[in-house]
């Protein structure tokens, strides 16, 4: 059960999507929102990574300015 909706609920959601796309668009359509997916996950990483860099930076220019 995802989100509260069990199989049939799903079939359904997937027919509809099935007739709005098309069965062509469909790749083109999870291979789109895959790529998202990824660019969302190594943005939130690399927030992460960014901000460790900016705080060793900060603590570079402290060490220089007080010698």
């Amino acid at each position: 059960m995802i989100l509260g909706l069990g199989g049939p609920e799903l079939i359904v959601i997937l027919l509809v999507v099935l007739v709005i796309f098309g069965p062509k668009n469909l790749p083109k359509l999870g291979s789109a929102l895959g790529k998202t997916v990824k660019n969302v996950r190594e943005g939130m990483e690399g927030e992460d990574d960014e901000t460790d860099e900016d705080e060793a930076d900060e603590d570079d220019e402290d060490e220089a300015s007080s010698k």
